[in-house]
């Protein structure tokens, strides 16, 4: 099996389960608080990831203090991710949600270049203008404007924009394993802080393996993700991403009886056309490079 092979097929299995565990989060939803919800999957993702580190003896912080900044400043924009992301989930399609992520592609090319100065031709900005056209198709304001879980998958798209450019000033002397298990360990003081405000439920055996579930879902997210950078060639590898949407697609027809509408699925393909097609912009100006 060549490295691209590889490398798609862990991309393929990163997504899945991700999706995987989006689902499981909004099956949750139904009988337990959010913060409740963050709060054991938090908990029970720490342990995991900080046994795999240790595992790959990655648990270290020999880097500078800049790099020490950028993981807090991820970690913070994780925050921001996952409630956005979650609330919006717990309120609308699984696919709709998942839809919007896809234009990721797009806001993380337009914030290099607004942001890093990074150059961006007059094709991919033609490209990202057509895919945020695609996402509007998905989120749909009404008369009076955007509704507030669609504002939130929207404000949660900004946040993830903006951890995916913080990663990338990251040195290579910052192990992923130590961002990941951080990253773990904020999102849970997050939930717990959260959940104090909330009345916790009792938890049967049935919530409770779905929350066992979600969190190895989530570790085998994580773990994919980093093995997949690895492998392969970035440029190849990257479109793979899309698949979620179609796990996303499945799974919130079988689980949740949704499947978009025309107009949605329109949109959701402009995002997909036009991010494939920045991935596809960015391989060949680092080639002619």
């Amino acid at each position: 099996m060549s490295p691209n092979t590889r490398g798609a097929l862990l991309m393929m299995g990163s997504m899945a389960a991700f999706t995987v565990n989006d689902a499981i989060v909004k099956l949750l939803g139904s009988s337990l608080p959010l913060f409740q919800i963050i709060t054991l999957r938090g908990a029970l993702t720490s342990v995991w990831v900080f046994l795999l580190a240790r595992h790959l003896g990655a648990l270290h912080l020999r880097f500078d203090r800049r790099d020490r900044v950028l993981v807090a400043m991820r970690c913070v924009s994780e925050i921001g991710a996952t409630f956005f992301f979650l609330t919006a989930l717990m309120n609308m399609p699984l696919a709709n949600v998942t839809a919007v992520l896809q234009a990721l592609p797009l806001t993380v090319t337009l914030g290099a270049a607004l942001i890093f100065g990074e150059p961006v031709g007059w094709r991919r900005m033609l490209a990202i203008g057509i895919g945020f056209c695609g996402m509007l198709l998905i989120v749909r304001p009404g008369p009076d404007g955007f509704t507030t879980h669609a504002i939130y998958a929207l404000l949660a798209v900004t946040c993830v924009t903006a951890r995916d450019l913080i990663t990338r000033r990251m040195s290579a002397h910052v192990p992923s394993m130590v961002v990941t298990l951080a990253t773990a360990l904020t999102v849970t003081l997050l939930g717990l802080m959260g959940s104090l405000t909330v009345s916790w439920v009792p938890l049967d055996w049935q919530l409770g393996l779905l929350i066992l579930g979600a969190s190895v879902f989530v570790l085998m997210g994580y773990l994919c993700s980093v093995m997949v950078m690895r492998v392969g060639e970035v440029g190849f590898i990257a479109p793979f991403r899309y698949t979620s949407l179609i796990w996303a697609l499945g799974l919130g027809w079988l689980i949740f009886g949704n499947w978009p509408d025309p107009v949605t699925m329109l949109g959701a393909g402009l995002v997909v056309a036009t991010g494939l097609f920045t991935l596809f912009r960015e391989r060949s100006r680092r080639r002619r490079g």
